[in-house]
């Protein structure tokens, strides 16, 4: 059993960590640089984001190195620096998390490439492979207990990343970004993550959403996986509330009172890792800490009721596809239309 599972098996539900970029802006990190240079640059930065997500309650902590893959870094000329940034960035975590009063899991962060598949793109799965490979290997010397492939949206990615992990011997959790009407960018829907997961190198210890656009959209993505697979465990995490564009800035509509909400109803809906995305501060996070701990699971709400509790959803599935159409092909389909 790894360390994900037997913190899981002991406390049932877990608290992950919030928002990397947004914390690390009010830290003073500028706008085009790259956060996971901030990990050599700035270590006692990066560890101070770790720190005060453990003291707001969290079981769960992410590297600082979603973007450290080969394709992202080398807009930034760091490209041959992968295993350097991935190894640097877990110890800091590792170093946190050992210190914590309790037990805590270090999740390595992994990012989608950036890059388009063959042949609507240049790379190829082995690339692809190899790019990650690179990346969970300096996540594993580094000490991460699990690789946390995040923010995904191609199903070709996902097969590849957990390929990756599954030749590195780690475990692996998988989350997607249902920000498209409901599907992932390239048409993937939440019951498809499910029938996906059967097609990877190994099975992953848990599986779910991130990022998006609303906590009302995440959860309602998080419904359909987990009426599909009751059985399975599902992450959940949102972004903190909507996010609106103020002048040159995207801020978060999220309260801590309504990311607290949103926890409660991840429970309900069936969600066991629960946390937040972009906008989430270390405040929101002990919100949502609290609730967490006073809060008994209740009935499973609809989406009217996630609805009524959280605000509106920000991109409504679109309309059912006619009988006979692919509903993976129909939503790429959509999207061109648009």
């Amino acid at each position: 059993m790894n360390a994900l599972e037997a913190l899981l098996a002991e406390k049932g539900t877990l608290l992950a960590d919030g928002a990397t970029g947004t914390n690390l802006f009010d830290m003073g990190l500028t706008s085009g640089d790259p956060p996971e240079e901030w990990t050599l640059t700035h270590p006692d930065r990066i560890r101070t984001l770790h720190q005060r997500f453990v003291e707001a309650g969290s079981d769960i902590i992410l590297t600082n190195t979603f973007g450290a893959n080969r394709h992202r870094l080398k807009l930034h000329g760091m490209e041959n620096r992968v295993r350097e940034l991935n190894a640097a960035a877990a110890r800091l975590a590792r170093e946190v998390a050992d210190a914590a009063p309790r037990k805590v899991v270090v999740g390595g962060s992994v990012g989608p490439t950036g890059e388009l598949f063959a042949p609507l793109g240049a790379l190829t799965f082995d690339e692809a492979v190899d790019a990650f490979a690179e990346q969970v290997e300096g996540l594993k010397e580094g000490g991460a207990d699990v690789a946390w492939i995040e923010t995904m949206s191609a199903p070709e990615e996902m097969k590849a990343a957990a390929e990756s992990a599954h030749r590195a011997g780690m475990p692996f959790v998988v989350t997607a970004s249902f920000d498209t009407a409901g599907r992932t960018m390239m048409g993937l829907a939440p019951e498809g993550l499910g029938r996906l997961s059967a097609d990877f190198a190994c099975e992953p210890v848990a599986y779910g959403s991130n990022c998006g656009v609303g906590a009302s959209d995440l959860l309602a993505a998080i419904l359909e996986i987990t009426e599909a697979y009751p059985q399975a465990v599902v992450v959940a995490k949102a972004n903190c509330g909507i996010p609106v564009i103020r002048g040159d800035e995207v801020v978060y509509t999220g309260t801590p009172e309504l990311m607290g909400d949103y926890a409660r109803l991840a429970v309900d809906v069936g969600a066991r890792i629960i946390g937040g995305c972009c906008g989430t501060s270390f405040t929101h996070l002990a919100a949502m800490r609290q609730a967490l701990d006073t809060h008994e699971k209740g009935e499973r709400p609809t989406v009217d009721q996630i609805v009524a509790r959280l605000g509106p959803l920000v991109s409504p599935p679109a309309a059912p596809q006619p009988s006979g159409e692919d509903g993976e092909s129909g939503g790429r389909r959509r999207r061109r239309r648009g």
